[in-house]
């Protein structure tokens, strides 16, 4: 077979340092954007971005070329370049190191856009740190806390 075909859809969760709450409401979705530009510039297919304070949610289409963490390398290192030059009043901004990068099937895309978008109001009953323990577990994870928040 001469071609490869692929169908990659993932579901990053990243959060601020030490969950900061960093991405106000005013400039999240300029922030948004723009990591919407980094993805789409190393042809990476956004399909929705949003979050809230202190955390992301992107759900992406891979290209064949890129590895899960060589796509979320170019947009935090990325956007957080932009943040630093275009907001100087967050000097202390900056993304957790780690990530949370889970699957997803083109039957389930629809429900994790719905999800993303209403992150807003799912995190009126949950904090972050529970609903990404919940992700952890969903997809049977082993994980130890204590090296979760670095």
């Amino acid at each position: 077979m001469p071609h490869s075909f692929t169908h990659i859809l993932i579901h990053y969760i990243f959060s601020t340092k030490d969950r900061q709450p960093f991405l106000t409401d005013d400039i999240r979705p300029r922030i948004f954007e723009y990591m919407g530009g980094i993805a789409r510039k190393n042809d990476i297919q956004p399909q929705i971005i949003g979050g809230v304070e202190d955390h992301v949610h992107m759900l992406v289409l891979l290209p064949k070329t890129l590895s899960i963490a060589k796509a979320i390398q170019l947009i935090k290192g990325g956007t957080s370049k932009w943040i630093h030059d275009e907001f100087p009043k967050l000097k202390h901004f900056a993304w957790q190191i780690g990530y949370g990068a889970f699957s997803v099937s083109l039957s389930n895309r629809e429900n994790v856009m719905h999800y993303i978008k209403h992150q807003k109001e799912h995190h009126r009953k949950k904090t972050f740190r529970e609903e990404f323990i919940e992700f952890l577990e969903k997809h049977n994870i082993e994980y130890d806390e204590r090296y979760i928040w670095d």
